[in-house]
């Protein structure tokens, strides 16, 4: 994440030439949708959004299905991404939507560089593809004002695990999760949720809620019901999500952090 170290910085994902193979892989699944409910719930009992008009930063926000539903709720929303070819699809979602979204093709240190901020930024599945995801937590700081919020969300490697074990991947688990053959849409470095923590403690941040995301959805022995039962599965996420030992078991954990004033 640093540019002192230009093999470090190359390791961060960059998504351009499989922009579509994401969109259709990740987005347009039930998967996908979940996630986007759960974040939509988490994010409007947030303050800062019970009003339009708030100034929320989207980093590394991909094809900006949250962007675009935030700038539909009034908000001012800026997008931010290294693809390219990801920002590109977010602007022609908003050109048919109608929407306004400021885009930048900026990465992380960029922003805090130019020492963008706002009151509520946003980092969702981003911390698993950098080469420093500490080093992300403290300039995602920089980013926030005093007293907003950082909404994180990163890909939880005690549910990578105990999915695998379930699956009967046993000897991929004893091998300490390390791929033979990587997978391009597969997180390479799935994160400990206590590392995660204590970063964001060292960073300065106040932890104010903790959510799991695809807490049910990825164990299902029938895999057909993810969509023919999807309702059900989404109430069952929404009512459980949040209570232990179900919130540790999604496949990805979403923290609200606020930075104090």
């Amino acid at each position: 994440m640093t540019r002192k170290n230009p093999e470090k910085t190359k390791s961060d994902r960059n998504f351009d030439s499989i922009a579509a193979k994401f969109q259709q892989n990740i987005y347009n699944t039930t998967k996908g949708r979940l996630r986007q409910l759960v974040l939509q719930r988490d994010l409007l009992e947030l303050p800062l959004l019970q009003q339009p008009g708030c100034r929320v930063l989207d980093v590394g926000g991909g094809q900006g299905q949250l962007a675009l539903w935030l700038a539909g709720l009034g908000h001012q929303v800026t997008l931010t991404d290294l693809s390219g070819e990801m920002l590109a699809l977010a602007q022609q979602a908003a050109a048919e939507q109608q929407l306004s979204l400021h885009i930048q093709q900026w990465s992380l240190q960029q922003l805090a560089e130019q020492r963008q901020t706002a009151p509520l930024v946003l980092c969702h599945a981003v911390l698993e593809w950098l080469a420093e995801p500490a080093a992300a937590i403290r300039q995602l700081y920089q980013l926030v004002e005093p007293g907003g919020v950082l909404s994180l969300m990163f890909y939880n490697v005690d549910a990578k695990r105990f999915s695998n074990i379930v699956y009967g991947n046993f000897n991929y688990v004893l091998r300490d999760l390390a791929y033979k053959k990587k997978v391009s849409l597969s997180p390479q470095n799935p994160l400990d949720p206590r590392d995660v923590s204590h970063w964001c403690q060292q960073a300065g941040f106040t932890q104010l809620s903790k959510t799991g995301v695809r807490c049910f959805h990825d164990y299902l022995r029938d895999r057909s019901e993810q969509e023919t039962e999807f309702d059900k599965l989404l109430e069952v996420e929404l009512r459980y999500n949040r209570t232990e030992p179900y919130a540790s078991l999604g496949r990805y954990q979403h923290l609200l952090l606020q930075k104090p004033l």
